[in-house]
């Protein structure tokens, strides 16, 4: 799957999606603040936090595991870089569904049970873990997936999962100092020398 195609799948506005009727066991994750009334104040996002610091994660040992081999087969390495999981998207995909908010929290509710289905398609047709399938069998199982469009009916809660999957990989992996120097974005650098516009332009511009 090429890069700059993902750049794609973040830009795009994600829809409402219904959750996918499973339930996220115990295997997947961690239930966080089920009872919490409202989401209290925001962490200070001066601070310079670790994963976990704001408010407790969600994903288990082998929901990671899922997680960092779906986000390496939507990003992976290539001679401009290294795969999505090694930039510490799968802490970022974390730390988002576990985020008190609404936004987030509905986001949850899509990606959790998602990664049980992707768990439980890869025993299925392969009998392994998707973490151990390899490269071809991994992407056998999200070529059904991979668009809401076209996925047949008994893939049609599965494809609005891996679309939000996707936007999240591509979110996490593109606002990391290798993600965005990936595409060429240079964002507000300091400059060592700066004389102003060039000539041409100021003439241009009538001020000079």
């Amino acid at each position: 799957m090429d890069r700059r195609t993902s750049i794609k799948w973040m830009m795009a506005a994600a829809a409402a999606m219904q959750s996918l009727q499973l339930q996220a066991g115990d295997a997947a994750a961690r239930d966080v603040a089920a009872n919490q009334a409202g989401y209290g104040t925001d962490p200070n996002l001066v601070k310079e936090w670790k994963p976990g610091g704001p408010w407790p994660l969600t994903l288990g040992e082998n929901a990671r595991k899922t997680t960092a081999a779906l986000c390496d087969l939507v990003i992976p390495a290539d001679e401009k870089g290294p795969a999505a999981s090694a930039v510490g998207v799968v802490d970022f995909i974390d730390e988002w569904i576990s985020a008190p908010y609404p936004a987030q929290r509905a986001d949850r509710e899509i990606v959790l049970p998602g990664l049980l289905w992707i768990e439980a398609e890869a025993r299925k047709r392969f009998g392994k873990d998707f973490s151990s399938l390899g490269e071809t069998q991994k992407a056998a199982i999200a070529d059904d997936i991979c668009s809401a469009a076209k996925a047949r009916p008994e893939f049609a809660a599965a494809a609005k999962f891996f679309a939000k999957f996707r936007d999240l990989t591509a979110g996490g992996f593109y606002t990391t100092p290798i993600g965005m120097n990936d595409i060429g974005y240079r964002g507000n650098m300091s400059l060592e020398k700066f004389d102003g516009p060039p000539l041409e332009v100021l003439k241009r511009a009538g001020l000079a």
